[in-house]
């Protein structure tokens, strides 16, 4: 049984271990959570790049003590080459799924960076230099870091997808095979790159030389991504949604995120009244609240300046109610829904001072468009193939908008003083995994790293897998399982500790200065404190 984490000097999780020492590093420092993070993030991009990478997108949520959480929206928009005709003059009616074509929007993963950057030496005191703050992902693209399971699966499973991208099988293969597990992946091309971004400042990555470098790799390549596209590329700071949970206060990412549904699941939860956690009635009422928030999010959610209504209506309680009361508390409603896949790395971080950032930053899909730039190195990322190609669609594709993102990352306000920062990566799973372990740690009062570690499942879609059945991890009790099915659940039953659950983790700052951590055992993650 792995045990809650506990410190008062600070505290990050990851879902590597190394991208979490690279942070705790920043700590003892005197670092900062935010410059904390910007290490561990950039080192993440580096030691677990089939997840994310610096070609991708994050989003951010800050909490100083006494005021609101703020929010970084570091995605990308779509190339201004990019529209309809584009692709259908090209004889494709959807957008590739991998290729060049699939690399149709600008990456927004160093404005989130630098972004938060000032931010923190604004507001929060940072005075790290930025070299500073990327000396681990240079050494270990440089020296290199032993694929993971993970990493190595990855490579197995999508080989057919990803082998002939350009670049691609020059930067993750060995003998021409996926290199095997533990062997030393070095990263010299994305060395060189973080190198120059170290030396000339994150803003050179949109209007500077490596800018210039960028655009002409993707030019290259046969990318619509040009560099104008990169230049007129900015984050933005803006305020999260909120709602009130059982007296907390939650926070989450407005659109183009999935950060609505996140909230609506919960809300709709609440609703049901449920007593106890790992009953019928919790995972029932989760599955279905889970199906009324993702109808929302799948007619609604898209680049918020093209919404017809506001994200926050969504939240009023009058809606909520009458979400909840078309649950059926004994029988499931019909699911044949696909919805959106996804790939993700979520991390957070907490100070001696209480502050704290939860993070997510994605490629999309494993390796996303599974193109390796081949000067700088960068994958990018596939973000854009969530863009519809049918003009009537409510997410359909047009220069300069930025796409639907699955990734979200929330803070919570606990009523009792504490703030909780979590989240998780996989698809259609975050807002699932986000209610499991919101629920049973501040609802049900399950202890953190048991929220983290119990049995979970997944309902719909997550990276690598198109099914859309319930499916559960094996240690859930058979006769819950049995009345799931009796219920109309289509359950497939998993092993006990899947990866396509996601990796997650949690953070939580008590008023008394302790910092609790939990990280996901499916994962090669870590809690690391001071």
């Amino acid at each position: 049984m792995i045990q809650t984490t506990r410190a008062y000097g600070g505290m990050v999780v990851a879902p590597h271990h190394l991208a979490a020492e690279a942070g705790a590093r920043v700590l003892r420092e005197g670092g900062n959570a935010i410059e904390a993070m910007i290490a561990a993030a950039s080192t993440i991009a580096v030691v677990y790049p089939h997840m994310n990478s610096i070609g991708g997108d994050n989003f951010w949520l800050l909490h100083a003590p006494g005021s609101d959480p703020v929010g970084i929206d570091a995605c990308g928009g779509a190339a201004t080459a990019a529209d309809i005709d584009f692709y259908r003059s090209r004889g494709f009616d959807k957008i590739p799924e991998r290729g060049p074509l699939a690399a149709l929007t600008a990456a927004g993963d160093l404005s989130g960076w630098g972004t938060a950057a000032r931010i923190s030496a604004e507001q929060w005191g940072g005075k790290l230099p930025w070299n500073r703050l990327l000396e681990d992902a240079i050494h270990h693209a440089k020296d290199g870091v032993a694929v993971t399971n993970t990493l190595h699966d990855a490579l197995v499973k999508k080989r057919l997808e990803v082998e002939l991208q350009p670049g691609f099988a020059e930067t993750f293969f060995t003998a021409g095979a996926p290199s095997p597990v533990g062997h030393r992946l070095r990263l010299p091309k994305l060395a060189a790159t973080l190198e120059h971004l170290s030396q000339n400042g994150w803003d050179d990555f949109y209007r500077g030389d490596l800018a210039r470098a960028i655009a002409a790799d993707l030019e290259a390549v046969g990318s619509p991504v040009a560099l104008a596209d990169l230049e007129r590329h900015h984050a933005l700071v803006l305020t999260p949604l909120e709602l009130e949970v059982a007296g907390h206060r939650i926070f989450n990412m407005p659109p183009p995120t999935q950060g609505l549904a996140s909230l609506l699941l919960l809300g709709v939860y609440e609703r049901l009244q449920v007593a106890d956690a790992e009953s019928f009635a919790y995972v029932h009422g989760l599955v279905e609240a889970t199906k009324q928030a993702f109808r929302i999010r799948d007619s609604h959610v898209t680049d918020p300046a093209y919404m017809a209504e506001d994200a926050s209506t969504f939240l009023h309680p009058a809606r909520l109610d009458t979400m909840a009361a078309a649950i059926d508390l004994h029988h499931a409603a019909p699911w044949p829904h696909a919805s959106p896949a996804g790939d993700t790395v979520w991390l957070g971080a907490i100070d001696a001072q209480g502050r704290a950032v939860s993070f997510i930053q994605s490629l999309y899909w494993e390796f996303g468009s599974g193109v390796v730039l081949p000067e700088t190195g960068i994958t990018w990322q596939n973000r854009g193939v969530s863009f519809s190609l049918d003009p009537d669609h409510h997410n359909c594709l047009k220069p300069h908008r930025r796409p639907l993102h699955t990734i979200q990352p929330p803070i919570a306000l606990l009523s009792d003083g504490r703030v909780m920062s979590y989240g998780a990566m996989g698809g259609e799973g975050q807002p699932q995994t986000q209610a499991m372990v919101f629920s049973r740690h501040v609802m049900h009062g399950q202890d953190l790293q048991h929220a983290v570690t119990a049995p979970r499942w997944l309902l719909g879609r997550t990276w690598g897998s198109s099914s859309t059945s319930l499916r559960m991890e094996n240690r859930f009790p058979p006769e819950l399982l049995d009345q799931l099915r009796a219920a109309g659940h289509p359950v497939e039953v998993m092993g006990p500790f899947e990866e396509l659950m996601g990796h997650a983790g949690a953070l939580v700052h008590h008023p008394d200065g302790l910092i609790e951590a939990a990280w996901d055992p499916r994962s090669d993650g870590a809690a690391v404190g001071l």
